[in-house]
């Protein structure tokens, strides 16, 4: 057997390094969130000039663990110079994550609509903040969701995996769904994770799409 197909066949997402993906997608993700909710109650941008002589600011940030079903991760939680907000993305303490890890998990897969994003801010922050600031931290999230997508790789890969596992998401209820992943080989043999895409159920279809 040949290197190339060695490294081919050691690609294979096995459960520890689709948990160690999911985990560095939650933080990342959630780390997006809260910057963006942060962004939304400030009303402006980082190193804005509307942020000069506003009155607060941010004011660095500080590092929470939080528990999900793909092992424990942690979030930096930013914080603002007069200690008025109060962030609603993460659940309290010792509440369950798992609506949390669902809508983080949809906003980032690949093909996610607008609209469906919008959705899936409202649910999060709607009963929160108002029609507006929903508005604004939904723009900002679409906007990171597609640099997500369209970012640069790199390097060139010489061997991309496809695979699919399946993962409990909640939407209405709790339901096992597909999430389809491409691996990328480098030249030097790290692996990574190039974009994945959920599913109600494999198909074949998915994987020209």
């Amino acid at each position: 057997m040949t290197d190339f197909n060695k490294e081919c066949l050691n690609a294979l997402l096995n459960k520890e390094k689709f948990d160690e993906f999911m985990r560095t997608q939650l933080e990342e993700g959630l780390d997006q969130l809260l910057e963006s909710e942060l962004t939304a109650f400030l009303g402006y941008d980082p190193y804005a000039r509307e942020g000069w002589n506003s009155g607060n600011s941010r004011n660095g940030s500080y590092f929470r663990k939080v528990k999900t079903q793909f092992g424990p991760i942690k979030v930096q939680v930013p914080r603002d110079r007069k200690g008025e907000f109060h962030q609603h993305t993460l659940p309290a303490y010792g509440q369950h994550t798992d609506t949390l890890e669902s809508t983080v998990i949809q906003l980032y897969s690949h093909g996610v609509m607008t609209r469906e994003i919008s959705d899936l801010i409202e649910k999060m922050y709607g009963s929160y903040y108002s029609a507006g600031t929903v508005s604004n931290i939904s723009k900002q999230v679409a906007s990171q969701v597609e640099s997500y997508h369209q970012r640069q790789l790199s390097d060139k890969f010489f061997c991309v995996y496809l695979d699919a596992t399946y993962i409990p998401l909640r939407r209405d209820t709790y339901q096992r769904e597909a999430v389809y992943v491409a691996v990328g080989i480098k030249p030097n043999g790290h692996k990574e994770i190039i974009d994945y895409r959920i599913a109600p159920v494999e198909n074949i279809e998915i994987w020209g799409e």
